[in-house]
């Protein structure tokens, strides 16, 4: 029997839920290139994110949809993603404890706040908290 390979795979889960760290894992074994839904919402400048518009989220989503081989994934699961479930080959949900996805969640503040980890935005309490929602 034939080994199926994904190559189309999207990963959906809460905050701290590792959906960035096995995105980078499977992107890494399988040579897929991995994208975080946020950096298709956000444009990251240094002097500050720019929010994209609908539009342009759009097309940027369908850019990368559109490739042969791609990994995704994000918290999101309004319909302007619809189309990434829709093209994916592979679903993946990761749902831990919230007792982990707390430590996670903490763990990371503080790295990024003590500068051991790169953010692509700037942790402050306001995002910390909205974290836990």
């Amino acid at each position: 029997m034939k080994k199926k390979i994904y190559k189309r795979i999207h990963i959906i889960g809460s905050v701290g839920s590792g959906k960035t760290t096995l995105a980078k894992e499977i992107s890494s074994k399988l040579g897929i290139p991995y994208y975080e839904l946020d950096n298709v919402v956000w444009i990251r400048n240094k002097s500050g994110d720019i929010k994209r518009t609908e539009q342009e989220r759009k097309e940027y989503l369908t850019s990368i949809i559109q490739t042969d081989s791609w990994i995704i994934e994000g918290v999101h699961n309004e319909e302007w993603v619809s189309n990434c479930f829709n093209s994916a080959d592979l679903i993946i949900f990761l749902d831990p404890k919230y007792s982990i996805r707390t430590y996670r969640i903490i763990k990371r503040f503080l790295k990024q706040k003590l500068k051991l980890e790169k953010a692509n935005y700037k942790p402050t309490l306001e995002i910390f908290f909205k974290m836990f929602k």
